[in-house]
């Protein structure tokens, strides 16, 4: 099985995302630097259906 997590948080960099802090478990919070937004990113993301919903709360296109 693939780990979507590494792609997802190049691509979360890439848009001008951060990390901001460790969440629950093995989640972390990425804040957005203009817009204030935060999203939860797992830390081993198996389904790409799972990624391509946290690139959608991003605001970001899909990408696999």
């Amino acid at each position: 099985m693939a780990d979507y997590a590494p792609e997802l948080k190049k691509a979360l960099r890439a848009a001008g995302w951060r990390f901001e802090r460790a969440g629950r478990g093995d989640h972390e919070i990425w804040l957005h630097r203009t817009t204030g937004k935060h999203v939860s990113v797992d830390a081993k993301i198996r389904s790409r259906h799972t990624a391509n919903g946290i690139l959608k709360q991003a605001g970001l296109p899909k990408q696999f």
